[in-house]
């Protein structure tokens, strides 16, 4: 019954999915000189415990941004810096780093095999669907559901958010999806599919 629940939210948010604001790539280059001091001036940090942003879907982008803007989402970093941000220049700088490549990492070995069967095929004992059903088998993501691509985020920052969401603390998911899936999961599974993630596309 999980499963059909996760999967009847997915196709509900693909056919409600909200419309953003039309933005300016272009703009959003000159916007983003703020955003080049943790996540480099193409989205990709080097830092891990900041988020890769390049590539992401701009839809998810703007969702997210408007949240830490509107105190939805709380980060003691980004909070202040998107509070003054319209609604144009988010979408301006979330179609900028849209455009932008991903630079992927690698899978450290010891967690190839672990980490991958909890990516494609979740933890069935614990309740833990597969991460690629929604964020798909190349970690792409799913922009009109809402899904977030994966593929290339730092370790750091997927474990910190999965511990986020696990706690409750991050609450800015649809039906409490990720808080559900995210407490299920041990440590050491987090650390897994949060290592897989970083080399996969």
């Amino acid at each position: 019954m999980r499963g059909c629940k996760w999967i009847m939210v997915a196709a509900c948010l693909t056919l409600a999915s909200a419309a953003q604001a039309a933005g300016n790539a272009e703009a959003g280059q000159e916007k983003s000189a703020p955003c080049q001091a943790c996540h480099s001036s193409d989205g990709n940090s080097v830092v891990g415990m900041y988020p890769n942003i390049a590539g992401q879907h701009s839809s998810y982008a703007e969702t997210q941004l408007k949240a830490m803007r509107d105190g939805q989402r709380k980060d003691p970093i980004m909070s202040p810096m998107a509070a003054s941000l319209s609604d144009q220049d988010i979408a301006d700088l979330a179609a900028f780093y849209s455009k932008q490549e991903v630079k992927h990492g690698s899978v450290p070995d010891e967690v190839v095999k672990s980490g991958g069967e909890i990516y494609r095929a979740g933890n069935a004992k614990a309740g833990v669907p597969a991460c690629m059903a929604c964020h798909g088998p190349q970690g792409l993501g799913n922009a009109p559901a809402g899904w977030p691509a994966l593929g290339g985020q730092h370790p750091e920052y997927i474990a910190k958010q999965l511990g986020l969401y696990a706690s409750g603390e991050r609450d800015t998911d649809v039906n409490g999806i990720m808080r559900d899936i995210a407490a299920r999961m041990s440590k050491t599974d987090i650390d897994a599919v949060s290592k897989y993630v970083s080399g996969l596309h």
